[in-house]
């Protein structure tokens, strides 16, 4: 029943990892196609006095993915109090020329400015329209949301490994003279400490395993897709082959690698 426990023990403690990893990953998911819906509805207005060169834009600008031509013909009708169509005709004449610029990404601050600055030298540009306010708010909710989940994620990787490291030294206090033994007989470590490593990789191939079933649910979980939905954005919660290897190879070489520093300590406890 203790051997259980312990095994318990380390199995949740990996799972905590595996599961603050995952989901730091599906935020981050999350945040990138949200930022690509942004970038979809984000654009900007450049207002000139001359017809501009759409490829010299294009060319200068590589964030710029597409310029269009705004008509003038919703201004004048707002205007209209009874134009005639040849004053109608002279005032599109007279209007500035305005264009919009969609971007390839929804833009950092410091890309935007830049491309804002480059615009600004264009000759007969006489004002670019960034809507900067609004954007840097978004952009800024967006970036906290993202250190906020990835320091909680941190926090949470940290203190499970003490954990983890804790629990496998109750191991090796469990089988110390065992190791001990083997040893004076002349077992190579590895051999004497067979033992806690078979417990670190059995249990991490467990705790990846219950990760792939719970994540696996979640991703067909229709509430979970129906929140994802009502923000507008479509995304892999969890990729059953790539997500996973990552899951095991994480689980693995941290329970190893532990269970190494704890062998390593042993051995020079022995000295």
């Amino acid at each position: 029943m203790k051997s259980f426990k312990n095994h318990l023990s380390l199995i949740i403690a990996l799972l905590s990892i595996l599961f603050s990893i995952q989901v730091f990953t599906i935020v981050q998911r999350a945040i990138d196609a949200y930022k690509n819906n942004l970038a979809k509805n984000y654009s900007l207005v450049v207002v000139s006095q001359t017809n501009l060169n759409t490829k010299s834009i294009l060319s200068a600008n590589k964030l710029v993915s597409t310029i269009e031509s705004i008509s003038p013909d919703g201004v004048i009708q707002r205007l209209n109090t009874g134009f005639t169509k040849e004053n109608t005709e002279i005032l599109k004449l007279a209007l500035p020329k305005f264009y919009k610029l969609k971007l390839k990404h929804y833009p950092s601050p410091k890309e935007l400015k830049r491309v804002t600055e480059r615009l600004f030298h264009i000759k007969g540009v006489k004002k670019v329209e960034n809507f900067d306010t609004l954007y840097n708010t978004t952009y800024k909710l967006l970036l906290l949301f993202k250190n906020v989940i990835g320091l909680f994620a941190l926090t949470v990787v940290i203190v499970t490994v003490l954990l983890i490291f804790k629990e496998l030294r109750i191991w090796q206090y469990k089988h110390y003279e065992r190791m001990n033994i083997m040893g004076l007989f002349g077992a190579p470590v590895w051999l004497s400490s067979a033992v806690l490593f078979r417990l670190a990789i059995v249990d991490a191939f467990i705790a990846s395993f219950l990760s792939f079933g719970i994540f696996t649910y979640l991703s067909l979980n229709g509430w979970v897709l129906q929140q994802l939905s009502n923000i507008g954005i479509s995304i892999v919660i969890f990729d059953k082959m790539y997500d996973f290897l990552i899951m095991l190879g994480v689980s693995v070489s941290l329970s190893i690698l532990l269970a190494s520093f704890i062998v390593i300590g042993h051995k020079e406890e022995v000295a």
